[in-house]
């Protein structure tokens, strides 16, 4: 039988050869192959899991585990154009004396030389441990955790939820806390990158970005490699498995489907967002299914927790319509009400009323990016795009959506939600212009890890919704995350505040905990 090498021999002329040693400082060695280029027994300048471990996406009997080899992260990796192989193996605990798989896999050049593995075959609801090996060196060692088996009456599950991480508006403490939580599944609602150029306030700036505004490839990866070089996101990532979304600034600010804030023309801005595009699956533990073709990445999808929990992703910027009033007129604002325009597209739609309707969990969750539980737009606020940004802005979709879990007779519904860098607890109105009346589902909304700054203990609005409201129940203005723990009974709900994010030993405390009882769609103080 040949080897994993034989079967991947390529070819490079001796000048590539010489040049790929160089350019590591180091000799290889390349076997030859029609297929493809093989660096087959790399020595690397430094050390090339400097961008960490991650493992994301659970099932019952596997798991995502990635990694991305980068020596010279903050230089497109720092590798040369030939595909790598990694080992990895997998065990019951961390010091690996318990192995129950390994592998090999090639890191591709064409990907940044990240590598997904789709770990399969392993035994449902327990921990295990993983690591990565290129070139005898040893990745660090993460912790994952697979999904209960599917009729599995569980008990409890506890998870994380989180958003928008601004790299030069504050540390990502509050990462390091959510590893200390050991979960069972992280919920990230977007905003892992930022895509803009260096901001000069310095007095508003406790880091800096690298480079200019991302608009290439390797402006993205670059970026990436910036905020995955933070030891407090490698920490969370290595603590549990990784279910991720993006919202808009993993592309640029307020994108919608083809469109951007600066009417950039969407054959031009379809550039763009193929490279983000590319850059997001690189970077993140996502499956196979995820890779984007044809100016397209699948990331809407639904995971199974048991009988506990059905959690629906969704993609709430790749298909919607273009935000109403985008030129900020009020005068002319009367479209943000048509009934063709959509949040999530025709087929995504479809797809979630598909797994709403024929679902038995005790817990329904839509974990999305933007709020829903605020007021209707209105022509007198339609000058403000981050108002047409929100489901409030889109209030035709968002009767679909309601609709649709009314229809299910669905009364466990749990929206996840972020994008606002604040917390809030609030019951999700049938009607956004009637926040006293019925409640359809209950929306918790994750503050910021770190983007706009330490925050304040006083109370915010946000745009048209006060925290006096009738359906809010709770809001807070600190940065953090929030803590869930969920039984078939009752969904409770921390939200975790840290003091500052200007500084990186900030305290961390819980700022309320808030129950939703199943069946019983409104928000109760604990």
């Amino acid at each position: 039988m040949r080897t994993p090498y034989e079967r991947t021999l390529a070819s490079l002329s001796r000048r590539e050869f010489l040049n790929a040693s160089w350019k590591l400082g180091v000799g290889a060695t390349l076997l030859a192959s029609n297929a493809q280029r093989l660096w087959a027994r790399p020595v690397f300048d430094d050390y090339p899991f400097a961008l960490g471990v991650a493992s994301g996406d659970p099932l019952p009997d596997g798991v995502v585990l990635w990694t991305r080899l980068a020596p010279r992260p903050l230089e497109g990796g720092g590798l040369p154009h030939v595909a790598i192989e990694v080992e990895w193996e997998i065990a019951r605990d961390e010091h690996f004396h318990a192995p129950v798989q390994a592998g090999r896999t090639l890191a591709r050049a064409e990907l940044g030389h990240a590598v997904h593995i789709e770990v399969e075959a392993l035994q449902p609801g327990r921990d295990y441990w993983y690591r990565f090996t290129a070139g005898g060196i040893q990745s660090p060692v993460g912790r994952t955790r697979t999904a209960p088996a599917p009729h599995k009456d569980v008990q409890q599950l506890n998870i994380g939820v989180c958003g928008c991480n601004h790299y030069e508006q504050g540390y990502f403490s509050a990462y390091r806390h959510m590893a200390e939580e050991r979960f069972d599944a992280i919920f990230h609602t977007g905003d892992y990158i930022y895509e803009y150029a260096p901001y000069d306030g310095k007095s508003t700036r406790v880091r800096k970005h690298l480079g200019d505004e991302t608009f290439s490839l390797d402006d993205y990866r670059n970026r990436y490699a910036l905020y995955k070089l933070d030891a407090d996101l490698q920490a969370m990532h290595a603590s549990a498995p990784f279910i991720a979304t993006w919202d808009d600034h993993e592309i640029d600010n307020d994108w919608a489907a083809e469109f951007t804030e600066t009417n950039t023309p969407p054959e031009i801005f379809r550039l763009r967002r193929a490279a983000a595009f590319q850059a997001y699956y690189e970077a993140m533990p996502l499956r196979r299914s995820s890779l984007p073709a044809a100016g397209h990445l699948q990331l809407y999808r639904q995971m199974q927790f048991g009988q506990l929990m059905s959690v629906n992703v969704l993609d709430t910027r790749q298909y919607r319509s273009r935000q109403a009033c985008h030129e900020r007129s009020v005068s002319t604002c009367t479209n943000f009400a048509d009934v063709d325009r959509t949040m999530l597209g025709t087929r995504q739609e479809q797809w979630l009323q598909g797994q709403l309707s024929g679902s038995h969990a005790h817990w329904n969750v839509l974990a999305q990016q933007v709020p829903m539980f605020g007021r209707e737009a209105t022509a007198a606020s339609a000058d403000n795009r981050h108002v047409m940004d929100k489901w409030s802005g889109y209030p035709a979709a968002r009767d679909r959506l309601v609709g649709q879990i009314v229809d299910a007779g669905l009364k466990n519904v749990v929206v996840l939600s972020g994008d606002i860098h604040s917390h809030w607890a609030a019951d999700v109105p049938h009607h956004m212009n009637q926040p006293d009346g019925e409640s359809v589902a209950v929306e918790l909304t994750t503050t910021s890890i770190s983007s706009g700054g330490d925050g304040s203990d006083v109370a915010s609005y946000w745009y048209d919704i006060a925290p006096t409201h009738p359906h809010v129940h709770h809001h807070g203005n600190r940065r953090g995350y929030l803590r869930c723990t969920i039984t078939p009974t009752q969904w409770q709900s921390d939200f975790m505040v840290l003091e500052a994010v200007s500084r990186p030993d900030a305290l961390l405390r819980r700022d309320a905990c808030m129950v939703v009882e199943r069946n019983n769609p409104t928000v109760v103080h604990a």
